[in-house]
């Protein structure tokens, strides 16, 4: 298995490519681009998971537990560290 840490670093690298800036200079993608992206579905096996790990680290956030496709495909996620 990939560590979680370049798992993580990867997945930011990802948000930047497909996100868009805010005003406060802050990237944000919704969970859907990110899940329905070619790149994205052959770098990670468990987008969700990173996703998870990257949120414990304060890495990126996004509001609800778990996010699932269709579901939360609005859902913002934001990077919280450049």
């Amino acid at each position: 298995t990939m560590n979680v840490e370049h798992e993580i670093s990867l997945l930011v690298e990802e948000i930047r490519r497909l996100g868009t800036k805010n005003a406060d200079g802050q990237v944000s993608v919704k969970f859907g681009v990110l899940f329905a992206d070619e790149k994205c579905a052959n770098l990670f096996e468990a987008l969700v998971g990173t996703l998870k790990a990257a949120k414990r680290r304060k890495i990126v956030t996004y509001s609800g537990e778990l996010l699932l496709q269709g579901v939360h495909d609005n859902v913002d996620i934001m990077l919280l560290q450049d």
